[in-house]
Parts: C-alpha cells; structure tokens; sequence
C-alpha cells in the first residue's frame, strides 16, 4: 500500500469516527431530553389528546384496551417528542459533518434551508395540533351512528396523531424540495408553474392517502401543500434571477 493510499484510507476512517461521534452526540441529547420529560409523559399525552377530549360527548372518555397503554402510550409519545425538539441539533450535527465538504456558495444556501426545513416541519406538526384536530375529531364524533359511545382506545389514537404530525410535517417541506429543484438547476420556475393542475391533483391524492378518508381532512391537508407549492415557486423565481445575475456578472468580468 503506499501512501496516497494509506492518506486516503485514514481520512475514510477520520470521517467515518467523527460521523459515529455526531450520531453518538445526538442519541444522548434525545435520551436527555426523554429523561427530563418523562415525569411530563402523562401531561404530554392529555396535551395532544386535548382536542379530542373536548370533541367527546359529555361523561365519556378515552379508553385503555391494552392494559400496558396507559403506561406505554404516553412513554412512546414522550419519546417522539423529545426527538422532535432535539431535531434542531440532529441537524446542527448533520450540517457540521458535511458543511466541510461544501463551497462556499453552497454553505450560504444550505444554512437557510436547513433552518427553514426545521421550523417548516415545526409549523406542519403545529397546524395539526392547533388547527386541523378540533375540526377533525369534532366532526368524527358527530357522525357517530345514534347508540354508539364514542371512546377512542389510547393507542390507537397515538398512532392516528403521530400518522398525521408526520403527514403535515413533511408536507410542509414542499417549498423546500420546489427551491431545490430551482436552484439546481431541474427545474424552472415558469415550467413548475405550467405544471400547476397536475401539482393540485397530486397534493389531493397524498391527501388522500396519509390521512383518514374524509374529504374535510383531505382538504386540510391538499390546500396548504398547494399553497406552500406555490410559496416554493416564488423563493425559486428569486433565486434564479440572483443566479442569472450572477451568471451575467461573470460573463462581463470575463469579456473585459
């Protein structure tokens, strides 16, 4: 083996301690973060279970089918939390093993889209806590059939909240992906544009299959996709004229 070999083979080895070290570094902040929260558990899961709780007709309450749920629901929810908030410095930990690796350029637009995925992703989660679960659970308890106690089981109702934050969280990346796709160069902004009613039909049909099958819910879900599609479109026409500019900067320096 000689040495460039050798040089490559130890920075491969650098890389790959120092990437152990960040994962290691972001397990312990998400099991501090469990720790410090876990005496909280029961309060978290009637914080999020809030707005079904008051969609309930009077005199019923959620339900435990499982004898482990009332301790095991609010534990994973716990968890899922944690790791919610410690996401911020998941990604501090993911920027700084790959910000080396970036020009400059690159790093100026990395660092905004990092933070603007997190607080995105925040605003998804928000919005269907905040907004879509007082319509939705108010509206699945009053088209309960005449005779049927309306009592969700925990667990099932932790899987149903936690399909659905992760849904919105994710779908509020949609102007994110759109910027990139600008930015890179794939596509253009007057091309996303023309694209619009097939975009509409496809925000309608994730709808459809990340949340439950109610039109209503659909909707809730389909609209703001569309509409943070579009808020894409505008970042990328303003970066794309920056990048033109550039592009036309660079072109006179090289005529002179």
């Amino acid at each position: 083996m000689n040495s460039a070999e050798e040089e490559q083979e130890l920075t491969l080895i650098d890389h790959l301690i120092e990437l152990r070290d960040r994962i290691l570094k972001s397990v312990v902040a998400v099991v501090l973060l469990f720790l410090a929260l876990f005496a909280f558990s029961n309060d978290i899961y009637t914080y999020v279970a809030t707005p079904l709780l008051d969609a309930l007709p009077e005199g019923t309450s959620m339900i435990a089918i499982d004898p482990t749920s009332p301790f095991f629901a609010p534990f994973k929810l716990t968890f899922y939390v944690a790791f919610l908030i410690a996401a911020p410095y998941i990604l501090y930990q993911l920027w700084s093993f790959i910000a080396p690796g970036l020009y400059q350029k690159e790093k100026a637009i990395a660092i905004p889209l990092f933070i603007s995925s997190v607080l995105l992703f925040y605003g998804g989660v928000a919005f269907a806590r905040y907004v879509l679960f007082g319509f939705v659970f108010a509206f699945f308890v009053s088209v309960a059939p005449e005779g049927i106690t309306v009592a969700p089981d925990i667990n099932s109702f932790l899987s149903f909240v936690l399909t659905i934050f992760l849904a919105f969280g994710f779908a509020f990346e949609v102007p994110i992906a759109v910027f990139i796709f600008i930015w890179s160069g794939i596509a253009e902004p007057a091309s996303l544009a023309e694209k619009r009613p097939y975009v509409i039909v496809g925000c309608f049909i994730v709808g459809m299959l990340l949340t439950p099958a109610d039109p209503f819910t659909q909707s809730m879900l389909a609209v703001p996709m569309w509409m943070l599609f579009e808020l894409g479109i505008v970042a990328g026409r303003m970066i794309r004229k920056k990048q033109l500019e550039e592009e036309m900067e660079e072109q006179n320096q090289q005529a002179d």
